[in-house]
């Protein structure tokens, strides 16, 4: 890893989701909005959206966009940690299954009284962003 890349790893309950050594630029969502993390920012912790996170290796010319559930991401020493619920790459996720998920969660909002709404809410916005990272549609 060079002095101009950062290692970025994505973690989960059930794992470690994905891990780059030489990453040029990652962007993610936080709760006070978009941030860009670069080779040598300044440490920062941050609570995540549920959102894509763009990972982007500009010496292999490549992009990666993995989703997650929220959570938050920690930076220092040219290394990227995020921490969430649930993350999965753009490349593994099932489209007409996650369809079908917002769906699901529309038709549960429609019906919802207040305590359900904000769950039926969650769950609009995790399968939105999961065919958005796929197709940029939501």
């Amino acid at each position: 890893m060079s002095e101009h890349t950062l290692h970025v790893k994505v973690v989960t309950p059930n794992g470690v989701v994905f891990e780059h050594e030489a990453a040029s630029l990652v962007v993610l969502d936080t709760t006070n909005g978009e941030e860009g993390i670069m080779a040598q920012h300044a440490p920062i912790i941050s609570a995540l959206q549920i959102s894509e996170l763009k990972v982007i290796d500009e010496a292999a010319d490549s992009e990666e966009i993995i989703t997650i559930s929220g959570g938050f991401g920690e930076f220092s020493n040219n290394q990227l940690t995020i921490v969430s619920d649930s993350a999965e790459r753009a490349k593994d996720i099932d489209v007409e299954r996650a369809k079908k998920a917002k769906e699901r969660a529309e038709k549960h909002i429609a019906a919802s009284e207040t305590d359900d709404m904000v769950r039926a809410q969650t769950a609009l916005l995790r399968a939105a962003n999961r065919i958005h990272a796929v197709t940029g549609n939501k």
